[in-house]
């Protein structure tokens, strides 16, 4: 049965307002295409997840989508700080923002309980550290086997993760290659499963390669079929990540009037992803191409 739709119905249906939403891809895979769609349908009071916020959240919560921030690192890579969020925690612009901090690894670690329907991970890098006194929801248990205490991090189970990938076909098998990130623990975590692809591709593709695929369509909702939906960052082997918008972001956010005419202009202004391109251009998607670099064919063979 085919799980297509388009953008704008995929979030309606599944994204509502006080929904926990994790938008992952850890430097890549991250879907702007579904964050700014979040924007434009004003979407209100959503608990964003995420491990590293960067760009994407800092444009929702600059557009009051937000009420809460669960995350790990926070910042624009490579540039600095994220001036949005940091508004919106210092200054309540334009509205407040409650922030629930961890680690990378304690993010990963909520992830990986939540896959697992497990009630708590347990991590060691927390001893010795901070983090416990910032963040209540850490804790220390005594280990069953004698080690003594040991920090642990509940599962986190967000009502909707949206993850971009390479490819998927019309049921939701979704293959990915690349820097993956947590998307798989993520989507099995997930209540519902919003997948957005570069490419849809026929059932017999997904079947030819079946180890690259990372997301089965058991746990998918639905597949939206929308190129460059993760522009500016990237997508392995489709195009590389636009470091132009990384840095022009810096001295747009810094100032809540140039943030509102940005959103007004690239968000509100644009119907959907396709006039979004539009008005990038094609010179600008042209110099994001990524060259080629195939990876060898392996025989599975044909009875294995």
């Amino acid at each position: 049965m085919t799980k297509l739709l388009d953008m704008q119905t995929a979030i309606n249906r599944y994204v509502h307002d006080g929904a926990s939403v994790a938008i992952e891809g850890f430097t890549a895979f991250i879907c702007f295409a579904a964050a700014h769609e979040i924007i434009r349908q004003r979407k209100r009071d959503l608990t964003l997840v995420r491990m590293t916020p960067d760009l994407v959240y800092d444009q929702m919560i600059a557009a009051g989508v937000a009420r809460k921030l669960v995350f790990s690192y926070l910042g624009n890579p490579g540039v600095g700080s994220l001036h949005c969020i940091r508004r919106a925690v210092e200054k309540s612009i334009p509205r407040p923002l409650e922030i629930e901090e961890y680690s990378h690894f304690g993010m990963v670690g909520r992830y990986i309980a939540g896959a697992g329907n497990m009630p708590f991970f347990p991590l060691r890098s927390y001893t010795g550290s901070d983090m416990p006194a910032a963040n209540e929801r850490i804790q220390f248990v005594d280990d069953p086997y004698g080690s003594g205490p040991i920090a642990v991090v509940p599962p986190i189970k967000p009502d909707v993760a949206i993850l971009h990938a390479q490819r998927a076909d019309e049921a939701g098998n979704t293959q990915l290659w690349g820097l993956l990130g947590m998307q798989k623990e993520v989507a099995f975590s997930a209540e519902h499963v919003i997948i957005v692809v570069e490419e849809l591709v026929d059932e017999t593709v997904i079947r030819k390669d079946p180890n690259r695929t990372l997301i089965p369509g058991l746990v998918v909702d639905a597949v939206v079929v929308e190129p460059y939906g993760a522009h500016p960052s990237y997508v392995q082997g489709y195009y590389d990540r636009d470091n132009v918008d990384y840095l022009a972001w810096d001295t747009i956010s810094r100032n809540e009037a140039t943030t509102a005419a940005w959103l007004d202009e690239w968000v509100y202004g644009v119907a959907d992803r396709a006039a979004y391109l539009a008005k990038l251009g094609q010179e600008r998607i042209d110099q994001l191409a990524p060259g080629d670099l195939w990876a060898e064919p392996v025989n599975y063979g044909r009875y294995a």
